[in-house]
C-alpha cells in the first residue's frame, strides 16, 4: 500500500514538473486581457455565441444540457481545452458546438476566456480566497430519473482509491475532494455531475484522448459504470475545505 502510493505521488510530482508554467503571477494571468473575456462569455464575439448561453449566467454549468462547470476551473486547464478544441485535438460530442466556437476566437481570445472564467466566482477576502459553491442537485436529477450513485462509495475512491484493482485515488492528482492542482489537474469537485459521469465514459471508451500523458484514459478503463456514478455523485457535492478547517488554499494578490 505504502509503495502504491509513494509511486502515484511520485508521477504526479513528475507530470506537474514537466508542464509547469509562468503563466500565472499572483492568481492574476499575465497578458489577459479579463473585460475581453468577459464580454466574449456574455455576449459572444462574431459568429461565437456567448459561452453563457450554454454554461449559465455564472458559468456554473447545466445538468439538462450536459454542460460541465467553468466558474473557478484552473486557468491552464481551460486554455488548453479551449486550444484542443480549435485544433480538433478534442471532439466535442456532447453539445456538437465547442469546436467550431473555438476556432472562432483568436489565440488571445481563448487566452482572455480561460482568464475570466478562472476568476468568476472567486472572491478575495483579505488574503483569504474563498469560493462560490456549484454542483449538482442530486435529489432534483434523481427525481427526473437520473440514474445517480452512491457517495460515501465514490468517497473511498475519491480519497483512496482501490488498490487491488487498480484505481488509484482521485486526490493523489486532482487534490482534496478534486478541488485541483495547478497547472495541470483541474477542478473536478463541485463539477456538474451529468459532465463528469460523460467524461468519464469517453475516457475509458477512447472517444476522448486529449489528457496529457493518457492519465486519465488508463484511470477511467479501471472503472466500472458503479464506481463512475458513485465517484460523480460524491465529487459533484464535495466540498473545498477539510475537515476541522473551515479555510482553502490561500491566494494572494499583488
Amino acid at each position: 500500500m505504502r509503495t502504491y502510493l509513494k509511486k502515484l505521488g511520485s508521477v504526479s510530482i513528475v507530470a506537474m514538473a514537466v508542464v509547469a508554467s509562468s503563466a500565472m503571477a499572483s492568481g492574476k494571468v499575465t497578458g489577459a486581457d479579463y473585460a475581453n473575456g468577459k464580454s466574449i462569455f456574455e455576449n459572444g464575439k462574431g459568429d461565437v455565441p456567448a459561452c453563457n448561453s450554454c454554461h449559465g449566467a455564472t458559468g456554473l454549468g447545466d445538468d439538462n444540457m450536459g454542460t460541465p462547470r467553468l466558474a473557478g476551473q484552473i486557468y491552464q486547464f481551460l486554455a488548453k481545452q479551449l486550444d484542443d478544441y480549435a485544433n480538433d485535438r478534442r471532439m466535442d460530442t456532447t453539445m456538437f458546438v465547442m469546436n467550431a466556437n473555438a476556432k472562432g476566437m483568436s489565440p488571445q481570445d481563448r487566452k482572455d476566456v480561460a482568464a475570466y472564467l478562472n476568476s468568476v466566482g472567486r472572491v478575495f477576502s483579505g488574503k483569504q480566497l474563498q469560493e462560490a459553491s456549484g454542483g449538482s442537485d442530486m435529489a432534483a436529477l434523481k427525481e427526473n430519473g437520473v440514474e445517480v450513485g452512491i457517495a460515501h462509495m465514490g468517497k473511498v475512491i475519491v480519497n483512496f482509491g482501490d488498490v487491488e484493482r487498480g484505481i488509484p485515488a482521485c486526490l493523489s492528482c486532482h487534490s482534496h475532494n478534486g478541488r485541483g492542482v495547478e497547472p495541470m489537474y483541474p477542478r473536478i469537485g463541485e463539477q456538474k455531475f451529468t459532465y463528469l459521469v460523460s467524461q468519464l465514459k469517453k475516457f475509458r471508451d477512447g472517444s476522448r484522448t486529449n489528457d496529457p500523458m493518457k492519465q486519465m484514459q488508463v484511470v477511467a478503463k479501471t472503472l466500472s459504470d458503479e464506481d463512475i456514478l458513485n465517484v460523480a455523485t460524491y465529487l459533484t457535492q464535495a466540498p473545498q475545505t477539510t475537515m476541522g478547517n473551515t479555510r482553502v488554499p490561500v491566494e494572494y494578490l499583488p
